[in-house]
């Protein structure tokens, strides 16, 4: 170990103690690979503050040595959001000990929670005080609330209740230079100069670091009907969304895509997984209705508008579930596509987002392109049709090794892309930037938008300190 480090490991060591920093290399090595298996970081240490003054105190210590700091909350990024590079320079800054639920509000409809709370954590104590926080995502058992805040995540329920920037009231926030700014506001109005909140989430860590935040609470849903459908084409999909949306878009809580090469990744890798229409089909949606209305009748909105459908020759079978255990039966077949893929090869994700309207295009258009790429490619694209933004994956060829399938990644990448581009579309819709993709905010913001945010980081982070090589090349 160089004596730099060893400097620096004695001086966070008296800060924070034994419990907040960890430094033998076995115990380091977990937080120096993502869940891809993309990133292999390398760091001195992992600092591990138990409160917003220790984690304010160490960075003070680590800017006065211009150390680069990574942040890393549940190590969920899709990007390599939360991964230090390879040098070893950069701290790697874990937020897990400070997973405090501060306060409930039951009338406010807030929770003020800290970072390191795990969103599957949050939604209980939400729960249990009889309110619902309504983020939810495949990763909800690890990601938290800090990472979904600093990555602005959507996740199954945003076309209802919007991104995590939506679910913000106000945020506590440790700047680059160890500065406490506490925004924590549980104001619904306040128009009081520059909405500071806004600038961190989404940021990704590379402006200050979320250490605790006000969340929006909604009243708990007390009828719930799910339904798992299948359709003959694209365009079905889209009609049927439409067909709940103007019928009652307030108890539209989600509508998830999913192809039917995705559900039969599922079925052959995940054990249990049963589908619950009599046959295969080449499309599918998963339609999920809420309401806190214990008299919504819910059930006659789904089967009438599932009548309709059925006539109109948008759906081929559908399944009603009749129990939670069936709801979560229906869900899994969506949230196992991530690692179905995984045990069936290497895969090259695309988060992308077009218009609505324009979802059908995005998917036959990128599995085109991608295909004529690599033929015999198999494109397995899924994600929120409701919302617009879906996950256009593909899984290697048959026969093909893995390593040169994820060479091709890039390339691969540029080709879904260009559709999306010619869709007014985006190459990031809920994934952030991270380390996979500053090249392509370079290409696509140029202009006074990137430079814009260039200025904000350079004003905010003049020392570049803060997540480097994330969002903006390094």
């Amino acid at each position: 170990m160089a004596s730099d480090d060893e400097g620096l490991i004695a001086e966070l060591h008296a800060l924070v103690g034994a419990r907040g920093l960890i430094t033998a290399p076995d115990d380091v090595a977990p937080y120096l690979s993502d869940w891809r298996g993309l990133y292999q970081g390398r760091s001195p240490c992992v600092l591990r503050p138990a409160d917003t003054a220790e984690l304010a105190g160490a960075m003070r210590i680590l800017a006065r040595r211009q150390v680069p700091v990574v942040p890393q909350g549940g190590n969920t990024s899709m990007v390599g959001g939360a991964m230090p590079d390879e040098s070893g320079r950069q701290v790697v800054l874990s937020l897990a000990r400070m997973n405090r639920i501060r306060d409930i509000d039951a009338v406010d409809m807030t929770m003020v929670a800290e970072a390191g709370v795990v969103l599957k954590a949050a939604q209980e104590a939400a729960a249990e005080a009889g309110c619902l926080f309504p983020l939810s995502l495949g990763a909800e058992g690890s990601a938290t609330i800090g990472g979904v805040l600093a990555t602005n995540a959507g996740g199954n329920t945003t076309v209802r209740y919007g991104n995590a920037r939506e679910l913000m009231l106000g945020l506590e926030v440790v700047l680059p230079d160890g500065t406490v700014w506490n925004g924590l506001r549980r104001l619904r109005k306040d128009n009081t100069g520059y909405a500071l909140r806004q600038l961190f989430v989404g940021a990704e860590g590379t402006l200050g670091i979320i250490t605790g935040a006000v969340l929006r609470l909604f009243p708990r849903p007390r009828a719930r009907e799910v339904a798992f459908c299948a359709l003959p084409d694209l365009d079905a999909a889209l009609a049927l969304f439409r067909r709940f949306r103007d019928r009652d878009e307030a108890s539209l809580q989600a509508f998830e895509y999913m192809s039917g090469a995705g559900i039969d990744l599922v079925l052959a890798h995940i054990p249990g997984a049963t589908l619950p229409v009599a046959s295969r089909a080449g499309h599918y949606v998963l339609v999920d209705l809420a309401s806190p209305r214990p008299d919504a009748a819910l059930r006659e909105l789904l089967e009438a508008v599932l009548g309709e459908a059925f006539e109109a020759g948008e759906v081929a079978d559908a399944a009603i579930a009749e129990s939670e255990a069936q709801v979560q039966a229906i869900w899994r077949l969506r949230e196992e596509h991530p690692e179905a893929q995984k045990r069936a090869g290497a895969s090259v994700k695309n988060d992308v987002s077009v218009p609505v309207s324009r979802v059908p295009d995005l998917i036959r258009g990128a599995s085109a392109a991608v295909t004529e790429l690599i033929p015999g490619v198999r494109p397995v694209p899924f994600g929120h049709m409701g919302d617009g933004n879906i996950h256009m994956n593909f899984v290697r060829p048959d026969g093909m090794a893995d390593a040169d399938f994820l060479a091709r990644s890039h390339d691969l990448m540029d080709r879904v892309n260009t559709v999306v581009r010619a869709l007014d579309g985006s190459f990031s819709a809920e994934h952030g930037i991270g380390r996979l993709k500053p090249s392509m905010l370079a290409d696509w913001r140029a202009g006074a938008e990137f430079d814009l945010m260039r200025r904000i980081k350079a004003a905010v982070d003049p020392l570049g300190l803060m997540n480097p090589g994330k969002v903006f090349e390094a």
